[in-house]
C-alpha cells in the first residue's frame, strides 16, 4: 500500500515533516493494536503463572505439615527398605560422633539399625557394627570400629577425660 501526499508547495518546513510523522505514529498504533489481538494478551499468562505459583506454595505448606506430623511416630527405615524398629520420643538419641571413627554417615547407619545411644553402641558387639558397615557398600567396608564399643562405654559412663586420653593415644580410634 502506498500512500502518497502531495503537499502544497506554500507550506512552511514545519508541516512538511509533521505530516509523515503523524501518519507512521497512526499506522504503528494500528498495528501495535491488531498484534496484540492476533497474538494475545500477554498479562494472562503472568496472572497464570501467579496462580500455579500460588497453588505449587500452598501444597508444599501442606507436605510440610504433613511431614511434620508424620515424623512423630514414623517407623526408621533400614537400608533394605523395610520397616525397623520405631523410634519414640523417650529414646535417648546421644551424639554418636564422639566416638572416633564415627561421621554423621556412619552415625546415620547405625541409627537406621536402631542404634541412638552410647549404651546400645558399648552393647553392640564388633561384629554386627561391622556388619551393618558392610551392608551399607564398599565405602564403609574400610572403617574398623574394633574400640566403637569401648568408647562408647566410656561416653555412657560420662569418663570425658579417659575418652579424650586413649583417642589422643590411638591415632583414628584403632586398637
Amino acid at each position: 500500500m502506498l500512500l502518497l501526499i502531495q503537499l502544497n508547495s506554500d507550506c512552511n518546513g514545519f508541516s512538511s515533516w509533521l505530516w509523515p510523522l503523524i501518519i507512521a505514529f497512526i499506522l504503528g498504533a494500528i498495528l501495535g493494536w491488531l498484534l496484540s489481538k492476533i497474538l494475545g494478551n500477554s498479562n494472562d499468562d503472568s496472572s497464570d503463572y501467579k496462580q500455579r505459583y500460588l497453588d505449587t506454595k500452598a501444597d508444599l505448606d501442606s507436605c510440610r505439615k504433613n511431614a511434620d506430623s508424620n515424623l512423630a511416630g514414623a517407623s526408621i527405615l533400614g537400608a533394605s527398605g523395610l520397616a525397623a524398629k520405631t523410634v519414640t520420643d523417650n529414646t535417648v538419641k546421644d551424639d554418636l560422633t564422639k566416638v572416633e571413627g564415627i561421621g554423621p554417615k556412619i552415625k546415620g547407619l547405625l541409627n537406621d539399625d536402631g542404634i541412638w545411644s552410647w549404651q546400645q553402641l558399648s552393647e553392640t558387639t564388633v561384629d554386627k557394627i561391622q556388619e551393618i558397615l558392610d551392608n551399607a557398600g564398599p565405602r564403609y567396608r574400610i572403617h574398623k570400629p574394633d574400640s566403637w564399643p569401648k568408647q562408647a562405654g566410656m561416653c555412657a559412663r560420662g569418663e570425658w577425660d579417659k575418652l579424650k586420653i586413649w583417642q589422643d593415644e590411638h591415632k583414628g580410634g584403632r586398637l
